[in-house]
């Protein structure tokens, strides 16, 4: 569909790549990967159009279309939300606007018969057919499913675009190239600002996307879902995996074994012709035979050996004195903004050794709860105690209010370990979040959101913590700094709170997950796998108590005019286990939510019975949630 062959772009008489070649095919789910800085943005801007090559051609058939989202946009639309996002289809509205002005016409001309007033009626049955084609009359649906999918109320949809922040008309901008539906969909970290559920969403729709997909992205767990092709840009060049994400670092790792086998054994092989040609160059019979094994030496096709990229934060918590047992204690915590009541009444207990995550939909209070504890907001209702001993390190969602911009980098971390053991070995800390050389002396203001994520990061670390709250600290991390981060975490011997939607990093790393919806924050046990696991039980049930049990009702009579007397007897005894079965889910879920309620209490955090009869009722549970499916299917039959 897309040819791409001998790009280059250079930059102060070095190349960022050379050389690269591929081809994009219809139906290709590409993750472009590499370290940071290897060019993985540029690629995507020529393939876009917004940027152009020094060398080289891209491709593209007349009819094939782009879409291209970057990481940063900024726009000052005065639109509402519904109606930016209908700029999506630009034709179609204009085709509505040229109909609008054809029926005017038609309805206010009185000259019937004239040649005029027939080319009138031909260019309406033709726009008419145009615009039934482009799926005109569904424009409104579709806009609304893909908003709502993207995390936005039907309240939302007739606010100011420009009331929303950043992340969210980042949103908007996402909703209008799905919509477009281009050939080729190119994304730029689109889950950055989006939450799970949503993130979740954008999953399925790309898996089902009729188009090419190619995006740059540092959640593993969204790049194995989606794509079933690996691009790599590293030392300049450009290597093509048939796989996804996990499978391309299996095949890469193989590939890099095989190359350093032929390395070495053609270095053995060059070390012993230099060495033939050092013996006989000097002996005049043997003159001409070294100067063969020369020529040969010049027509050895060299294999070079890619530099590993091993830039990754390389770090491990100071060791910290111990908490008391209860860290942080939040009596009947509320919040609003205005008429908004963001957090509703909300007692909670965080105990030493807690590891809990904040998940939830952007925008119902996940980084105001974490503001609240880490004292970074006093207009708030309620009591907050916090325990023994707790020395507590807060990393920001918003670098800019814990950073000050007119200081250097070694400034910034001299000032704040002027009084610490921390200030010889300023340089160090720094020089393991990738701040090395002349990078200590650049002003804070002039660097780029990772940047600022790492700094902040590095100067959380300059006294000894045992109480740490993290607002999205993956953001602007790459994969592998993450999985140095998430090891980090997981030695941690103090108490912590993450907010963040990478399922990836929260995987295992988490004991307890507060949910944050618009009824509340709800608690579970566990990580983000049990968690998403509860929630689907949780939905089953919603569906079940939503519908009623009426279509198990109304199937009744349809079978009984459909069937004989023996099907009828069938489906009222499959209908019996249903109305059991839903009462055992009920049962156990109500035993379930005693025993977390008991969890919670601090007396009970060691007590291995209660842990061992929680376990045997999730599992019960789970057999019973699959029981009552089969039975459904059954009934349905």
């Amino acid at each position: 569909m897309i040819s791409v062959s001998g790009l280059a772009v250079g930059f102060s008489g070095n190349y960022l790549f050379e050389d690269i070649s591929f081809l994009i095919n219809r139906t290709d789910k590409i993750g472009l990967t590499g370290r940071n800085g290897a060019g993985k943005s540029t690629l995507m801007k020529i393939l876009g159009g917004a940027q152009r090559a020094d060398e080289g051609t891209v491709s593209v058939p007349r009819e094939c279309r782009i879409g291209y989202l970057p990481q940063d946009l900024r726009s000052d639309s005065k639109e509402t939300i519904l109606n930016e996002t209908r700029k999506a289809f630009a034709e179609v509205l204009q085709l509505r606007s040229d109909l609008d002005q054809i029926q005017h016409d038609v309805a206010t001309r009185t000259d019937y018969e004239s040649d005029g007033y027939m080319k009138l009626l031909e260019q309406l049955h033709e726009k008419e057919e145009r615009f039934g084609m482009l799926g005109g009359y569904e424009i409104d649906e579709k806009t609304e499913k893909v908003l709502f999918g993207l995390g936005f109320s039907r309240a939302d949809l007739d606010k100011p675009y420009s009331a929303f922040s950043g992340g969210w008309q980042m949103r908007v901008e996402l909703a209008k190239i799905l919509l477009q539906q281009p050939d080729l969909l190119m994304l730029d970290e689109p889950t950055n600002h989006l939450d799970i559920d949503s993130i979740l969403w954008l999953e399925d729709f790309l898996v089902d996307y009729p188009g090419a997909v190619m995006m740059v992205s540092h959640d593993r767990t969204f790049l194995d879902k989606i794509t079933n092709r690996t691009l790599e840009i590293s030392n300049g060049g450009l290597q093509d995996y048939k796989a996804n994400y996990s499978k391309y670092l299996v095949l890469r790792a193989e590939r890099r074994e095989q190359l350093a086998s032929a390395y070495k054994n053609q270095q053995t092989q060059i070390a012993q012709i230099e060495r033939n040609v050092e013996r006989f160059r000097a002996k005049a019979s043997k003159a001409a035979f070294a100067q063969s094994l020369i020529k040969k030496l010049d027509k050895i096709d060299r294999i070079e050996m890619e530099d590993e990229d091993n830039s990754a934060i390389r770090f491990n918590f100071p060791k910290a004195p111990h908490s008391g047992k209860v860290v942080v204690t939040g009596e009947d915590i509320r919040k609003d903004y205005g008429d908004k009541k963001v957090i509703r009444s909300f007692n909670f207990s965080i105990d030493r050794g807690d590891r809990i995550a904040f998940v939830g939909k952007n925008g119902m209070g996940k980084t105001t709860l974490a503001r609240i504890i880490a004292r970074d907001m006093d207009k708030y209702e309620g009591k907050l105690d916090e325990g023994y001993n707790v020395l507590l390190g807060y990393f920001a969602q918003h670098q800019t209010k814990v950073l000050n911009g007119d200081n250097t980098l070694l400034k910034e971390m001299e000032d704040a370990t002027a009084h610490s053991d921390m200030f010889t070995r300023v340089r160090a800390l720094l020089g393991a979040f990738l701040f090395t050389g002349k990078d200590v002396d650049k002003k804070i203001k002039v660097l780029s959101g990772g940047e600022r994520a790492r700094l902040a990061m590095c100067k959380m670390l300059t006294e000894p913590l045992n109480f740490l709250v993290l607002d999205e600290p993956t953001n602007h991390l790459d994969i592998r700094s993450k999985e140095v981060l998430k090891n980090a975490l997981m030695n941690f011997e103090g108490s912590f709170v993450v907010v963040s939607h990478d399922r990836d990093f929260l995987q295992g790393l988490t004991n307890k997950v507060f949910e944050f919806t618009e009824d509340g924050i709800k608690s579970y046990l566990g990580d983000i796998n049990e968690y998403l696991e509860r929630k689907k039980v949780e939905s089953f049930r919603e569906i079940e108590k939503s519908d009623d049990k009426p279509k198990a009702a109304a199937a009744a009579p349809v079978a009984e005019v459909r069937t004989q007397p023996a099907d009828n007897k069938k489906l009222k005894q499959v209908q019996n286990a249903i109305r059991r079965s839903e009462e055992q889910i009920s049962r156990l879920e109500a035993e379930i939510s005693d025993i977390e309620a008991e969890l919670a209490k601090p007396e009970n955090a060691a007590n291995a019975d209660v842990y061992t009869k929680y376990s045997a009722l999730k599992s019960q549970l789970d057999t019973e949630v699959q029981k009552w499916e089969q039975l459904l299917s059954e009934a349905e039959g």
